[in-house]
């Protein structure tokens, strides 16, 4: 029995590459070919370098979501303001708060019923604001007591704020 260290039996083989685990040979050494990988300092550079980046372009691009959502609130409310409008030229008063925004989508049961409802005034769904949230809507208004008040709190769901915690009413001012 010999016993031989398996570098020997390796080299031996290698020429009919009857193992499979061991390397060929090349024109390169074993020096060169343990530097063809990306050492630990520079896989971490490029990572900071990613990060960094990211940092600055972040607040850009996601500054611009609750803006979008401002606006998207504006839009639904004046789409609202338009429905509620039509409404009441049909019926001579706006839905009552009891009826809510649901009267500009199904006829109304609550209160005293509209005796000529001509909807649906809306082709789909009341929609919610950007927040989840459902718009609230008052009739007769607090802030319009000839009209109605429509309004969203904003992010935050609280009275006040700025940004895109701020109040988003249908007559452009706080709520009271």
């Amino acid at each position: 029995m010999s016993f031989r260290t398996n570098a020997v039996i390796l080299r031996e083989r290698s020429d009919r590459r009857i193992c499979c685990w061991a390397p060929a040979r090349t024109s390169r050494s074993f020096a060169s070919r343990r530097m063809t990988g990306f050492t630990l300092i520079e896989l971490l550079v490029t990572i900071a370098i990613i990060a960094t980046l990211a940092a600055i372009v972040a607040p850009t691009l996601f500054g611009n979501v609750g803006e979008a959502r401002m606006n998207t609130a504006r839009s639904q409310i004046q789409i609202l303001a338009l429905a509620l409008d039509a409404y009441r030229l049909d019926n001579d008063m706006f839905p009552t708060t009891g009826q809510g925004l649901d009267a500009l989508r199904n006829f109304p049961t609550v209160d005293t019923p509209p005796t000529n409802w001509k909807g649906p005034y809306l082709r789909q769904l009341v929609p919610i604001d950007p927040w989840n949230r459902a718009y609230v809507y008052v009739s007769p208004g607090v802030s319009n007591p000839n009209a109605y008040d429509l309004y969203t709190l904003g992010k935050d769901g609280k009275i006040g704020g700025s940004g895109e915690d701020a109040d988003i009413t249908s007559w452009n001012g706080p709520v009271k």
